[in-house]
């Protein structure tokens, strides 16, 4: 960790009356579930500092943008809301109050250094592999003044996981659990191995005892969590390396557990045993969130992806031989260098042959220092804008499609959310679709029986049947 600024340190400060007071912490968070898990962890070191978490930044202590790289403008996007950030600051200040403003994630460990050259008034720029080490960060920022940066953006040798407090608080009925991080399959386009570093998985005891802990905290689903979920490798008990297939086993048998889901796979590691799990475990939910990015095998070879789209196929076959009520999410960028119309073809055929109930889907835009950055042969905007248009169009019948077939189904719905209007619950069906019911708040955080009367393009909406009866698991 190394600290920016030509002002030579102050003497040191005492901290005891500051860490002692009660502190607001604000954490603005983008991108995937990862960096939501992560959101909460920081938030879980910054505790015993006194830091209590807010909705809002406008009267916070420390607010922390935590960041994803993946989407187009992502950087844009960030120094736009550090300047609504910095008036807030300087108006924090005329009333001799002091924020601290920090960037975390994924843009600031590719661009942290010009994050600290162009914003000044940020206090702390970090990796996604440093936020264990917040405490000491604070220090030196509090210690500074102003005058002076704390700038991390190391890959620890040692993992962040071993040197991270249990959980302080609970984070509901359905919880993340970050199971392997960082990805070997240098995707073209992709910034995550040189953001999140070479693949982890953590070891099998460290995450059964997480799952406990969040159970006996009043979790009963469980999302486990990494970028290349499903090439989890880490260490049992026994020595050797469990596959997924083998933690989603053990998870199973945890008193509490009533539904599984992991997210975010590559179909290069969708292993037979993986599969059979999808079959045998019953808690082990049938939507999966599985990424092809295109249908074009010219494509996916551009993209280093390692398989073709036929392969593909064969994973949603297999699956859907022992899970018929299996449904499938995915993500698709569209106009990667070279794309042609028979290529755009190919992945417009393959949403076809799939039908998937959502996806994520956009325009390809570069990314600094990825081999796709350097390609050829670009799509004219306009052309991706139309082909976009008409790929999400087709995802929109199909999710619509598969939401209207559940009219009239009695499905059992965990109620993890609280909605707009009095009296509202909101939730997820085994199929990942949202669910609104005018339901008790009793009900919060319990699976019930939903008979659903309404579907529209993204949600679903029913009422609690028989008497509102809970169910024992999904």
């Amino acid at each position: 960790m190394t600290d920016t600024g030509h002002a030579p340190m102050p003497p040191q400060q005492p901290k005891a009356n500051y860490a002692a007071a009660d502190k607001k912490l604000f954490i603005k968070t983008w991108g995937c579930q990862m960096n939501v898990y992560d959101s909460y962890r920081m938030a879980d070191v910054l505790a015993p500092l006194g830091y209590q978490s807010v909705d809002a930044p406008d009267d916070a202590d420390m607010v922390i943008l935590n960041t994803c790289h993946i989407r187009e403008k992502a950087t844009e996007k960030v120094f736009s809301e550090l300047g609504r950030l910095r008036d807030l600051k300087q108006e924090r200040a005329k009333s001799g109050k002091r924020t601290l403003i920090a960037v975390a994630g994924c843009v600031a460990q590719a661009e942290g250094e010009f994050i600290a050259e162009r914003a000044p008034y940020v206090d702390m720029v970090f990796g996604p592999q440093t936020y264990h080490e917040l405490p000491e960060m604070v220090a030196k920022a509090i210690d500074a003044f102003g005058k002076n940066r704390v700038i991390n953006l190391d890959f620890p040798a040692q993992s962040k996981f071993d040197l991270l407090p249990e959980e302080t608080r609970s984070q509901g009925p359905s919880a993340f659990v970050s199971i392997q991080e960082g990805c070997d399959k240098f995707c073209a386009f992709c910034v995550v191995p040189y953001t999140r570093g070479a693949e982890f998985s953590r070891p099998v005891v460290q995450i059964l005892d997480e799952v406990k802990r969040l159970v006996a905290g009043g979790t009963v689903e469980v999302s486990l969590l990494g970028q290349n979920v499903n090439a989890y490798h880490g260490e049992g008990a026994d020595g050797r390396a469990w596959s997924l297939a083998d933690l989603l086993y053990a998870v199973a048998e945890i008193e509490g557990v009533k539904r599984i889901r992991y997210t975010t796979s590559h179909p290069k590691d969708m292993d037979q045993a993986l599969i059979k799990a999808h079959g045998e475990i019953d808690t082990l939910m049938p939507f999966l969130h599985l990424p092809v990015q295109s249908g074009s095998d010219a494509i996916l070879k551009a993209m280093n992806r390692k398989h073709d789209a036929d392969f593909y196929r064969q994973i949603i076959h297999d699956l859907r031989e022992l899970r018929p009520d299996m449904s499938f999410g995915s993500d698709f960028i569209i106009g990667f260098p070279g794309e042609t119309d028979k290529d755009f073809e190919d992945t417009m055929q393959l949403i076809r042959d799939v039908e998937f109930m959502s996806a994520y889907s956009f325009k390809y835009s570069a990314r600094l220092g990825t081999p796709a950055a350097a390609m050829m042969n670009l799509v004219p905007d306009a052309v991706m804008t139309e082909r976009l248009i008409r790929l999400q169009a087709l995802i929109a019948e199909q999710q619509a499609d598969f939401n209207m077939r559940t009219v009239d189904m009695v499905v059992p719905v965990l109620l993890d959310g609280r909605g707009n209007r009095e009296g509202q619950l909101h939730g997820r069906t085994p199929y990942m679709q949202a669910v609104h019911v005018q339901a008790s708040e009793r009900l919060f955080g319990e699976i019930v029986n939903v008979r659903i009367n309404a579907a529209f393009t993204n949600s679903i909406s029913g009422e609690v049947v028989t008497n509102e009866t809970i169910l024992r698991a999904a």
